[in-house]
């Protein structure tokens, strides 16, 4: 199994010793990618969880020059809330500067206040429309083409894009737990990835992957897995991979049953000390059982 992170650039407690700490255990580790999370402007109901939070695509470009081994991953950019042509430009900017390591991880986002926060409520019924054209959209831009885009929400007849992403294609991953989620990441995606899905939910959301992939004429695009670990018990509704290190590898195990090749660990603290122990603790005892 390939392993990543998911950086501390969120919630309260957040810092740049915790994201730095996170992202250097990670490379001396040789995990292969470390993760962002991405929110703006939450309502005062989701302060909790997203009310401090480091900038997603700003965040990597400073860990990508700190630490040259590791890739640079979204998980994941609420598309529809940003521009899609500057969003095209920063990604590109970014795998260019870093020699080639970022992935784009994508969604359509839930939080129909933060739409309207940023001045986009409009965009929050049509979202998933507006991800499926950004995705088209990227890839012409990205690809070196000078002609003419047309669709619903970018209508661009004269313009030179560069510099080009050093990786061609630079993979565009999918989230989303929803059936046009799944459906989009088989008919149009690089990779899919969930959040807080055990193998078994999985299991389900990959068929229907499949099955688009498939439809479209496409190869079932490359699977990942977003998950929480926790040594121990733990009390909370939400999907972790907890208990003792067996337990926490069978889990591992099973999703890569499934195909699953990537697993982005999340260790739920913003402390530096913390998350190094934890994460050297998986490395040490949960990794090698396997």
């Amino acid at each position: 199994m390939d392993y990543g992170l998911c950086l501390p650039n969120f919630p309260d407690g957040a810092s740049p010793e915790g994201i730095e700490a996170a992202a250097e255990v990670a490379e001396r580790l040789g995990w292969s990618t470390v993760w962002t999370t991405d929110h703006v402007l939450v309502p005062h109901a989701d302060a909790g969880d997203y009310g401090r939070i480091y900038e997603a695509i700003l965040t990597l470009a400073w860990v990508g020059a700190r630490h040259p081994q590791v890739r640079l991953g979204t998980s994941v950019i609420v598309v529809p809330t940003r521009n899609a042509v500057i969003m095209a430009k920063e990604l590109a900017t970014l795998d260019s500067l870093s020699g080639g390591r970022v992935t784009a991880g994508v969604g359509i986002g839930w939080n129909a206040t933060e739409f309207g926060n940023i001045g986009v409520a409009d965009r929050f019924r049509v979202r998933g429309a507006y991800l499926d054209e950004t995705i088209r959209l990227w890839r012409h831009l990205w690809s070196g083409s000078s002609e003419p885009f047309r669709g619903r929400f970018h209508t661009i007849e004269d313009f030179v894009f560069g510099p080009l992403p050093v990786q061609s294609p630079l993979p565009i991953v999918v989230g989303g737990r929803a059936e046009p989620a799944l459906r989009r990441a088989g008919r149009s995606a690089d990779g899919y990835q969930s959040s807080s899905a055990s193998p078994a939910a999985y299991a389900e959301r990959v068929a229907v992957v499949r099955a688009a992939a498939e439809a479209a004429g496409r190869p079932t695009p490359s699977l990942s897995a977003r998950a929480q670990v926790r040594f121990g018990e733990h009390a909370e509704t939400w999907y972790a991979m907890h208990g003792t290190p067996e337990a926490i590898a069978a889990e591992v195990r099973a999703f890569a049953a499934l195909g699953v090749q990537h697993i982005a660990l999340a260790f739920g603290t913003t402390d530096p000390t913390e998350v190094v122990a934890r994460a050297e603790r998986f490395a040490a005892e949960v990794a090698p059982l396997v």
